[in-house]
């Protein structure tokens, strides 16, 4: 992890494990988080917390530098670790999604969400988006939706 990342409070970490190769999860990985983030709900609400990033730009398909509403590409290692960064006027955050590679067994992607909520107001932001479990279930349905779409894939394989 950079220090930029490390930099930021831990909040959590979610897993689930993939009935399909590493190869095919990263493909799915990157088809979910390119549709999740370029949905028109996501530019709604990046420009209701005044995000740092607010459109879908940079290179594609998704590479270092490629922005959706709400986060950056910060960092990318092929079928091992995206890491989505971003800002608003409540939050300074970081979503880095591993894989581990488990062979015949499949493979485990991970969510670490790391996050600082400077101020009154990034409390009472914090509160509503974690204290409420919103957050889990954004990224428990994130982890599901690339765990259908990698087994999918690899059984048409």
């Amino acid at each position: 992890m950079d220090s930029a990342a490390a930099a930021l409070p831990y909040i959590d970490e979610h897993s689930t494990l993939v009935d399909a190769g590493a190869q095919a999860t990263w493909n799915a990985l990157l088809k979910v988080v390119e549709r999740w983030v370029a949905g028109a709900h996501a530019r709604q609400l990046a420009r209701l917390l005044g995000c740092a990033d607010t459109e879908a730009g940079g290179p594609r398909p998704l590479d270092v530098g490629s922005t959706g509403p709400g986060f950056r590409v910060d960092r990318m290692a092929e079928r091992r670790e995206l890491a989505l960064a971003g800002s608003h006027r409540f939050s300074d955050y970081i979503l880095v999604l591993r894989l581990d590679d488990l062979g015949p067994d499949g493979t485990r992607l991970r969510a670490e969400s790391r996050a600082a909520f400077p101020g009154l107001r990034g409390q009472a932001y914090k509160t509503l988006v974690i204290r409420t479990r919103g957050h889990v279930l954004a990224t428990r349905w994130l982890l599901g939706g690339v765990k259908r779409r990698a087994e999918r894939s690899d059984r048409q394989r």
